[in-house]
């Protein structure tokens, strides 16, 4: 079977990592409770910051949000090395800015997660996304984000949506835990 998968917020943490790097920088200690919270898919407003603000920290600290030391969902890592050795196809799709895909394909290797550089898509903005993964013609798909999994809807894809606070109120199909995927499908 062919495999699709997002990368930030479904693979790994990537929120939560920049959670702990802004309480860092503001030199806050705002817990994890406010963080599982969080309506949205920004996670400035608990620091106080408005969308203009909050939008420029993240630009700002992309380079160190990414590349730092950001974990990968617990049993990801695990997962998708078992669906490459039972021979399924593995195609990541990412809206990464460009300037950072070849980075992040490294990233991602290094990390260990099974990578074929043919099979790793980055640097979209959405729509071009969608259209990428429309044409990959994908058993499953796996994102975090509503409006992509949204627009994807009447595809033969199968739609998996990894849990976040901002996307409760979905109804696809729904990975809370990494260990739970083959129960997902």
């Amino acid at each position: 079977m062919r495999f699709g998968f997002d990368i930030d917020d479904t693979l790994i943490d990537l929120r939560q990592h920049a959670f702990h790097l802004y309480n860092k920088k503001l030199k806050k200690n705002i817990s994890l409770d406010v963080f599982q919270t969080i309506p949205t898919v920004e996670i400035h407003a608990p620091f106080g910051l408005k969308d203009k603000e909050g939008g420029q920290m993240w630009k700002d600290s992309m380079e160190e949000i990414y590349f730092t030391n950001c974990p990968s969902f617990p049993d990801a890592l695990k997962t998708l090395k078992q669906l490459e050795a039972d021979g399924h196809e593995i195609f990541y799709i990412t809206s990464r800015p460009k300037q950072f895909c070849e980075r992040t394909r490294e990233w991602i290797k290094a990390q260990g997660f099974p990578v074929k550089d043919e099979n790793f898509f980055c640097g979209m903005a959405d729509h071009e996304k969608i259209e990428t993964i429309k044409s990959l013609y994908l058993d499953y798909y796996v994102d975090d984000k509503p409006t992509v999994l949204n627009t994807l809807l009447g595809l033969d894809t199968k739609l998996i949506v990894k849990d976040q606070s901002y996307n409760r109120l979905e109804t696809h199909r729904r990975l809370v835990h990494w260990s739970e995927f083959k129960n997902v499908l």
